[in-house]
């Protein structure tokens, strides 16, 4: 294994140099919150559909689907070929969020809904925002600098400290000061650097491997591990489970979170955004090569005795340690240089990934909570106001950082989507249903987003404490929590939706103020012309080229091991 030298060293400083160089452009540009939050809503659709990519992809998916790859092969693919989705997002949900010139995805729930509608979603957006996405990506992040520079700072510790700190305090920097224009045009330049470094993994690793051919000879000898769809009786990733949980969790994510659907609020029109949101899905293809193959490739290396992936305990028996896979193919197959650059790419994804979660939560606090707190303060105000938000969660995520290993456990990009399969199903069942039908009114939503979230949050509680491997008894309790996450994600999914329905139905229809313009039949009734002038021939032949991708990769991946 090696670590960082020289020529690396002036390769991570030169992307240093670039990232500030924009952040001080962008610092120039601030005059008002839709220059700050919104980048003053004049984004092309490049910047917009890499910013939508760099935003998802953080460390915990660099580092998360190699170690995924590496002791469960292919079953997270399903995740990463949500393409599709962001089609769905383009077409249906992007069109209702840009013509209601919204600043945030609550402030549009208050529009169909009412206020408690939109606090509620803010709260456990901000909640979700500081414990999951700031904690797993910063850990991932501290990982790599833990095998990369053992003895940097003294300590593998302390290099995990130094690194988590630092890379923090700097994103938080620049995003405090450039705001959202320096979020989208630095991530426009960090999709490029790590979709470039990640493909050299893969690269230098099939090289070393042999090839294509020699990654799926070593693979066959334990297919069932690797494969894409897996039988009813597999205990994590069953298909149905995974074709029940995976839209649920990927509408939430993609077409009603904040912390993604901000960009395509920051495109200069309609076909922009939506275009965006396209070309997002066209990257989106890219993790699926560049993050999970790495990972298996890893596998097979350390199979044929080319490399040596660390172990770890669990229960009795020595596993892969899979949040290892990546920091190892980094210090044992790259060449200096090579080396520099890809750590500069995980960077990238670390970076890009908090500058996105630190400016929408920004938002969220200043639009949704600070500015209905406090009514008619000035455009500067508001903007002084976002920055100070940016560092409390800049400080919040450092003060999180003790608790992440714990946190995190052992499976980052699973732990994730567990708990995002628990986050998930109430927010789904409200926009869709806000969305298609006029009767659901504000108790609906209301009732359907609170039960929604204390189910949810009960059900991992639960399963934290309780299960066959962890307190048995009561009975009761512990098959809650060894019950299926992704089963759990469609129960809970169906649940919200009766609560939408039945507390909707129980109450008096809503005003017509309260869905015309906001649901799918009425826009179209109000503004089919400028949909149709918005979804013009260049959207729909990305649209088309993405779902082609998709289908491709499935029929291929379905049947590669066989």
């Amino acid at each position: 294994m090696q670590t960082l030298v020289t020529l690396d060293w002036l390769v991570i400083a030169a992307y240093f140099g670039v990232i500030g160089l924009i952040a001080w452009w962008s610092s120039l540009k601030q005059n008002d919150t839709e220059d700050y939050f919104l980048a003053g809503r004049n984004v092309g659709f490049f910047a917009v559909g890499c910013s939508l990519l760099a935003s998802n992809v953080g460390s915990e998916h660099i580092v998360g689907l190699a170690g995924q790859g590496a002791t469960s092969g292919m079953a997270m693919a399903h995740w990463e070929l949500h393409a599709w989705i962001m089609v769905l997002l383009a077409y249906f949900f992007v069109p209702f969020y840009y013509r209601s010139g919204v600043f945030t995805v609550p402030e549009f729930l208050e529009k169909r809904f009412n206020s408690t509608a939109r606090w509620i979603l803010s709260l456990v957006s901000l909640t979700a925002y500081v414990l999951t996405k700031v904690s797993v990506t910063v850990y991932a992040g501290a990982l790599v600098f833990q095998t990369l520079l053992p003895d940097t700072f003294g300590s593998p510790q302390a290099a995990v400290w130094v690194g988590a700190v630092s890379t923090v305090v700097l994103t938080g920097i620049y995003t405090i000061f450039g705001g959202m224009r320096a979020v989208v045009y630095t991530e426009s330049m960090q999709t490029i650097i790590f979709i470039v470094g990640s493909s050299l993994i893969t690269f230098f690793g099939l090289s070393a491997l042999g090839g294509w051919g020699e990654l799926q000879s070593v693979l066959k000898s334990n297919a069932s591990q690797f494969a894409l769809w897996r039988p009813l009786s597999d205990p994590e990733f069953p298909w149905l489970g995974v074709m029940i949980a995976s839209p649920i969790i990927g509408i939430w994510y993609w077409c009603t979170d904040q912390y993604i659907v901000q960009r395509t609020l920051a495109a200069k029109n309609l076909a922009t955004a939506r275009r965006g949101a396209l070309f997002g899905g066209l990257l989106k293809v890219a993790p699926v090569f560049i993050f999970l193959v790495p990972g298996m490739i890893g596998y097979a290396l350390h199979q044929k005795g080319l490399i040596s992936i660390p172990m770890k305990q669990v229960g009795e028996s020595f596993v892969f340690n899979g949040d290892q896979v990546f920091p190892t193919l980094v210090t044992s197959l790259l060449p200096a240089g090579v080396r520099g650059l890809v750590v500069a790419c995980l960077m990238a994804a670390l970076m890009s990934s908090l500058a996105s979660l630190f400016n929408s939560a920004a938002t969220l606090f200043t639009v949704d909570m600070y500015e209905k707190l406090r009514p008619g303060k000035s455009e500067k105000h508001l903007v002084m106001v976002g920055r100070i938000a940016t560092c409390v969660v800049v400080l919040l995520g450092i003060l999180w950082i003790p608790v992440m290993a714990r946190v995190s456990g052992g499976g980052l990009y699973q732990y994730l989507q567990s708990v995002q399969g628990y986050l998930a199903p109430p927010i789904t069942a409200v926009f869709l249903l806000g969305l298609l039908w006029k009767r659901i009114n504000a108790h609906g939503a209301v009732w359907g987003l609170g039960a929604g979230f204390v189910l949810g949050m009960a059900k991992l509680t639960i399963q934290t404490f309780f299960g066959s491997d962890k307190i048995a008894h009561p009975a009761v309790l512990a098959a809650i929590g060894d019950f299926n996450f992704l089963y759990a994600t469609g129960l809970l999914f169906a649940v919200s939706i009766a609560i939408v329905i039945a507390a909707s139905l129980a109450t008096p229809a809503p005003a017509e103020q309260k869905w015309k313009g906001l649901t799918w039949q009425s826009v179209c009734a109000e503004a089919g012309d400028e949909l149709r002038a918005s979804w013009d021939l260049p959207n729909k032949i990305l649209s088309v080229l993405v779902l082609a991708i998709v289908v491709a990769v499935y029929l291929y991946f379905s049947f590669w091991l066989s």
